[in-house]
């Protein structure tokens, strides 16, 4: 049993039903009902705009005809071998690279937090010894020299008009 496609709507047509149409260039299209042929021929629809088909279902992700598409095909992914050098990576580097072991990766990734942190710790320690050092600077008189004149303060604009 050969079922063919609507060129119109897109539904399955089952032989027995259907009508064929043959163009002017030769081309046979094949219609499920009089309401394909009219929409399409006659009145020049677009299958996209018309809610009852495929086109417009499938566009629109409405029902089964949106998890047709939704389903796509699963891609193998192929891991690539390093054959090249990339920026200023040497091949050999990025093979020692990818051979490591994740326990040496975490032993470098420890051993780097220790280094951050100590650096931390020894600038903080420089800055504690350089404010020693200073000599006191007398607080009140500073804070005297450094105190601005205020600026005079507007007073609210009188409110003019009725009620509101």
């Amino acid at each position: 049993m050969k079922v063919e496609t609507c060129v119109y709507s897109g539904y399955k047509i089952y032989p027995g039903h259907g009508k064929r149409v043959v163009r002017t260039d030769g081309k046979v299209q094949i219609f499920l009902s009089k309401r394909c042929i009219r929409a399409a021929l006659a009145l020049k629809r677009n299958p996209r705009d018309i809610p009852w088909t495929v086109l417009y279902r499938r566009k629109n992700k409405k029902g089964v005809h949106a998890e047709e598409s939704g389903q796509k095909k699963r891609v193998k992914r192929v891991v690539q071998i390093a054959s090249r050098p990339i920026g200023n990576i040497t091949v050999e580097a990025l093979l020692a690279k990818r051979n490591q072991k994740p326990e040496f990766r975490e032993a470098q990734r420890q051993q780097a937090i220790k280094n951050a942190k100590d650096a931390v710790k020894a600038k903080k320690a420089e800055k504690k010894a350089a404010a020693k050092a200073k000599p006191a600077v007398d607080k009140k008189a500073a804070t005297k020299v450094q105190q601005k004149a205020a600026k005079p303060v507007k007073g609210a604009q009188p409110r003019v008009g009725g009620k509101r």
